[in-house]
C-alpha cells in the first residue's frame, strides 16, 4: 500500500522510518503558538530557516518588493493561526515540499481573490525573526540568469541545509574546545580559501601533515552533519542520497 507524497511519488507505508529532530520541531510548531511558548519557539525557527526561499521564490514570481514582504511574513502568519503544520506529514515526503506546497495554495488563494488587500499585510507575527529588508538585499545577488521560481526556491533551500550544516559543525568543534582551529580550516569545506597548508599550519601550531589530517577529519564530520541536517528533513533514510543529489543539482542548475 503507498501514500501519495507532498512532490508527487509515492512512498510505501512498509519503508522504514524513523523519527527526526526537524519532523519533530515541525509538529511542535503546529501547536498553538499564541499559548504555547515551546510552539512559538519552534515555529520562529523554522521561519529563521525558510523564509528567505519562499521569499526568493514570491519574488522570481514577479511580485514587486512590497507585496512579496507581505505575502511571505501573511503565509507564516497563516501557518501561526491555522496550525496548518500541525497536519505536515513526514510519512508523505520532504519539508520542503509540504512548504512549497503550502506556499503555492497560499498564493493561489490570494490571487484568485483579486483583491488588493495584502493579507495580513502591515501586520507583524510574534516571536519571528524575519529581516524582510535584508531579503531583499540577498534577492539582489541572486543569479541573474533567467531561472524559474521553483529553481530559485531549491537553490536558496540547498544553501539553507548547507549553512545549518556549517552552523552545527561549528559548535560541535566550539564543544570540543576548537573553535579557533575551526575558523581558521572552515575555508576548506566551503571552497572560500586557497591558503596553503603551511601557512594555516603555522597559524595553528602544528606540522603541515597534521594540517591536512585536521581538515580531512573536519571535512568528514562536515559530511556527517550535512547528511543529519538532510535526514531531519526526509521520512526514510533512504531519501537522504536523494536530497544530497537534489541538493547538489540545484547549486549546479543555477551556479
Amino acid at each position: 500500500m503507498t501514500e501519495r507524497g507532498y512532490d508527487g511519488v509515492s512512498t510505501p507505508d512498509s519503508a522504514r522510518r524513523f523519527a527526526t529532530t526537524r519532523w519533530s520541531l515541525v509538529r511542535s510548531a503546529g501547536g498553538d503558538a499564541a499559548h504555547d511558548s515551546n510552539a512559538g519557539r519552534a515555529l520562529a525557527e523554522l521561519c529563521a530557516s525558510y523564509w528567505y526561499p519562499l521569499y526568493a521564490y514570491v519574488r522570481r514570481k514577479g511580485v514587486d518588493i512590497d507585496e512579496a514582504r507581505d505575502l511571505t511574513q501573511a503565509f507564516f502568519a497563516m501557518l501561526l493561526e491555522r496550525r496548518d503544520l500541525a497536519t505536515a506529514d513526514p510519512q508523505r515526503g520532504r519539508f520542503r515540499s509540504f512548504l512549497l506546497g503550502a506556499m503555492n495554495h497560499f498564493l493561489s488563494n490570494h490571487w484568485r481573490a483579486e483583491r488588493a488587500v495584502k493579507r495580513g499585510g502591515g501586520r507583524h507575527v510574534a516571536s519571528l525573526d524575519i529581516d524582510l529588508d535584508d531579503g531583499e538585499s540577498r534577492y539582489r545577488r541572486e543569479p541573474a540568469h533567467d531561472v524559474t521560481a521553483e529553481r530559485v526556491f531549491e537553490r536558496r533551500w540547498a544553501l539553507t541545509v548547507l549553512e545549518q550544516a556549517m552552523d552545527a559543525l561549528r559548535q560541535e568543534m566550539d564543544d570540543a574546545g576548537r573553535a579557533a582551529q575551526f575558523d581558521t580550516l572552515r575555508g576548506y569545506l566551503d571552497g572560500s580559501t586557497d591558503t596553503p597548508y603551511a601557512q594555516v599550519a603555522a597559524e595553528l601550531g602544528m606540522t603541515e601533515v597534521a594540517a591536512r589530517v585536521a581538515v580531512h577529519r573536519l571535512r568528514d564530520k562536515y559530511r556527517r552533519c550535512l547528511r543529519r541536517m538532510i535526514g531531519e528533513t526526509v521520512a526514510t533514510e533512504a531519501e537522504i542520497d536523494a536530497e544530497l543529489r537534489a541538493l547538489l543539482a540545484a547549486l549546479a542548475a543555477t551556479g
